[in-house]
């Protein structure tokens, strides 16, 4: 597994990852922000995930940045993986790795993930807990009826 930032040719497979995981709305905000971190905003970075083993130069991808407004939240926005990436940890590095270099950064660091309380998010929310992440709150109908927003929360 390599793990390395985020560059302009990764694009294209990403969007493939996300297409089969989100809703073309959700693609949308995905893509912004994957095209925000390729154009330097430094309020986005880009985790990218290789498996060489399964030939796979973009296995997934994380998206993070610092919360505004705030002096050492930073937000999880996006982590996905490859269908042929699930159940090899993937995800999992790349939350350590988020994780080290938000350390790295010195001073006390929190994290916050929003996520929906559709079943379809249940492997999400299952990672977030056995990283240490716990659940915050639930807005009950925030996305949707029936929809709830959790947030997920960790001092690192």
């Amino acid at each position: 597994m390599i793990l390395r930032p985020i560059h302009e040719g990764d694009r294209s497979a990403l969007v493939a990852i996300l297409e089969e995981a989100f809703r073309p709305d959700e693609v949308a905000v995905a893509l912004e922000l994957i095209d925000l971190a390729l154009a330097g905003s430094p309020d986005y970075q880009v985790l990218v995930a290789a498996l060489p083993d399964l030939d796979l130069d973009v296995a997934g991808y994380l998206c993070h940045g610092p919360t505004p407004m705030t002096a050492a939240t930073h937000d999880l926005y996006w982590i996905v993986t490859h269908p042929q990436a699930r159940g090899r940890g993937l995800a999992r590095a790349l939350i350590d790795a988020m994780e080290s270099e938000l350390r790295a950064l010195g001073g006390r660091r929190n994290v916050r993930i929003e996520t929906s309380e559709q079943e379809s998010y249940g492997a999400a929310r299952h990672l977030y807990a056995r990283c240490g992440y716990e659940q915050a709150t639930l807005l009950p109908d925030f996305y949707g009826p029936g929809d709830g927003l959790l947030i997920f929360y960790r001092q690192l």
